[in-house]
């Protein structure tokens, strides 16, 4: 039961990790701050409930659970209102978002 437990584990804290790593990769990569916020709220906070879930399952039913527990619902109602925040600011400061036409759509339009 012991290796079961470490398996779950290790494959929730490894797929968060893998999860921060991508939307790391898509704050750079995208194009506006509009994408850029997108990337940041949703894949971020996937990654982080995957890592604190898989911490939780590793300590057990402890006052360590308790807390990991505490922190996750404080990151999960925290995390969407000031991405929220973001976008309404940026959407008060005239902040654009970049939109690029594709090249397939200019083919078929010409067509």
């Amino acid at each position: 039961m012991d290796i079961f437990i470490n398996f779950i584990s290790w494959f929730l804290l490894v797929g968060g990790a893998f999860f921060c790593v991508i939307g790391s990769i898509g704050l750079l990569r995208m194009p506006d701050a509009f994408t850029r916020l997108h990337a940041a709220s949703i894949i971020d906070t996937l990654g982080f409930l995957m890592v604190m879930l898989g911490l939780i399952i590793q300590t057990g039913l402890t006052l360590t659970t308790l807390r990991l527990l505490i922190v996750v619902f404080l990151i999960f109602f925290t995390s969407p209102v000031a991405g929220h925040a973001l976008a309404n600011a940026m959407k008060h400061r005239n902040v654009k978002p970049v939109l690029h036409e594709d090249k397939w759509l200019n083919k078929l339009k010409s067509e």
